[in-house]
């Protein structure tokens, strides 16, 4: 046989093992997706008997998401406070960093990520273009990214509060919420958490099934001792990070969690430990 007839057989051999393996991963990934979405049916009608509705087509399997290292910014606070403060003195106080422009506020950052700025009136107002404009602007400004925006008004203090949730390439950080206070269109106070110092890591644990997360929550609804965890309809369920600091230096994680939006509030599931806080 000539070597020209060896090589062909040879690369057709090959094609042929090549599309083999590739049935093989398609297959296997037509199988994972069947038992995932059996499991959320077999889910549904578990919370159901348990008097809770859902919409299993309102549950989307998220993209692997992986606990991520996370430290303190300086640099990042700074840009914060020069976005509402303008030009400022800094004072280093150890764990707590303060940033002040006498005629505008002053701001303080502590090693958690938690910051508080007090504004002097008139320093920044909601006018002409609203208190949700406002803030997109402020936000750009301090190069933070969020995941959305929500504002409540109390018209008997004229109040109007604009809520921004802190985001990482698109996934929200659920508990790193920056809040925005403005009494009759000035805007008097900013705090909440920002989340900077973003770091990959190649052993961080991925969040698991959705599937796993709604059961966990529905042990805790039948928890007893969980009086403050009930609903009798589920919206709908995100995947995410909660912020966790683990150092005094302000070192800490984002780890995979989950937001669970009901009729009777939202609930944040750390993804790990099952734990579970109302939020509000």
């Amino acid at each position: 046989m000539s070597g020209s007839k060896i090589r062909n057989i040879a690369i057709a051999t090959l094609l042929l093992i090549n599309v083999l393996f590739l049935a093989v991963i398609i297959f296997d990934a037509v199988d994972e997706a069947r038992a995932k979405r059996e499991a959320l049916e077999n889910v549904s009608a578990i919370l159901r008997a348990n008097g809770i509705e859902i919409n299993p087509n309102s549950i989307i399997e998220p993209e692997p998401i992986r606990t991520m290292r996370t430290a303190r910014d300086t640099a990042a606070e700074e840009k914060i406070a020069r976005a509402l403060l303008g030009e400022t003195v800094k004072t280093d106080q150890g764990v707590i960093f303060s940033y002040e422009n006498p005629y505008r506020g002053i701001a303080f950052f502590y090693s958690a990520g938690d910051f508080l700025v007090e504004m002097i009136e008139d320093a920044i107002q909601s006018y002409p273009y609203g208190a949700i404009r406002t803030v997109e602007s402020i936000l750009h400004n301090m190069e933070v990214e969020t995941a959305e925006l929500s504002t409540v008004f109390e018209s008997e203090s004229e109040t109007e509060r604009v809520v921004a949730v802190a985001a990482y390439r698109g996934v929200s950080v659920f508990n790193g919420i920056i809040e925005f206070k403005f009494v009759r269109g000035n805007l008097e106070e900013v705090r909440g958490r920002y989340v900077a110092g973003i770091e990959a890591t190649d052993d961080g644990d991925v969040i698991s099934h959705v599937a796993t997360a709604l059961l966990v929550f529905l042990s805790a609804v039948r928890d007893e001792d969980r009086q403050d965890i009930f609903c009798t309809e589920i919206f709908s369920i995100e995947a995410g990070f909660r912020h966790r600091t683990v150092g005094l230096a302000g070192e800490g994680v984002i780890e995979p969690a989950w937001m669970i939006i009901t009729d009777n509030g939202n609930f944040m599931i750390d993804d790990a430990t099952g734990e579970i806080w109302v939020m509000a």
